[in-house]
């Protein structure tokens, strides 16, 4: 017998085994899929839509700790948009040391964040804060619309992709 005639009869353990583990990635692919899809057909950043994917995934996996993370995504692009204002307004004075001083002034206050009670998220924070730069836009209600609706979207669609993985298991 050969050996590729040898491995492909897998005991049904194993099989069971491998088609779950492709099956929770599979709905994880297609969640990523849709939600990008969904972006996309919004005119929103599909890449700003992963930031509310992985924000989901970085603490618990409930809805409580989802919103809460999101929450956190949605203060940190705030918190871009005012440094963003302020480092601008300081500027002229400053020159080059606006950006410096107030990134010391942003990070103190978001590591401190980490003591808060339910959001103490720090990554969501910097997740917000890294989609506002990363977006190169002026600070705005609209830009926040847009970064925000995007991260919805991811944080969604995580959530989804978790509960349909979930139910795959059970």
């Amino acid at each position: 017998m050969s050996t590729l005639a040898q491995n492909s009869a897998l005991p049904a353990s194993r099989f069971q085994a491998q088609l779950r583990f492709n099956s929770i990635t599979a709905i994880a692919a297609a969640t990523a899929a849709a939600a990008a899809g969904a972006s996309l057909g919004l005119g929103l950043p599909v890449w700003a839509m992963f930031i509310g994917w992985i924000a989901f995934f970085s603490t618990g996996h409930t809805i409580r700790t989802g919103l809460a993370s999101y929450a956190g995504v949605l203060i940190g692009i705030a918190l871009g948009m005012g440094a963003a204002i302020v480092i601008a307004t300081l500027g002229p004075s400053l020159g080059k040391l606006a950006l410096p001083t107030v990134v010391f002034v942003v990070a103190m206050l978001v590591v401190s964040l980490r003591a808060a009670p339910v959001m103490n998220n720090v990554l969501a924070y910097f997740l917000g804060l890294v989609s506002f730069f990363a977006a190169h836009l002026e600070p705005s209600l609209e830009t926040g619309v847009r970064l925000g609706g995007a991260s919805a979207i991811g944080s969604v669609a995580a959530w989804a992709s978790l509960q349909m993985q979930q139910r795959l298991k059970a």
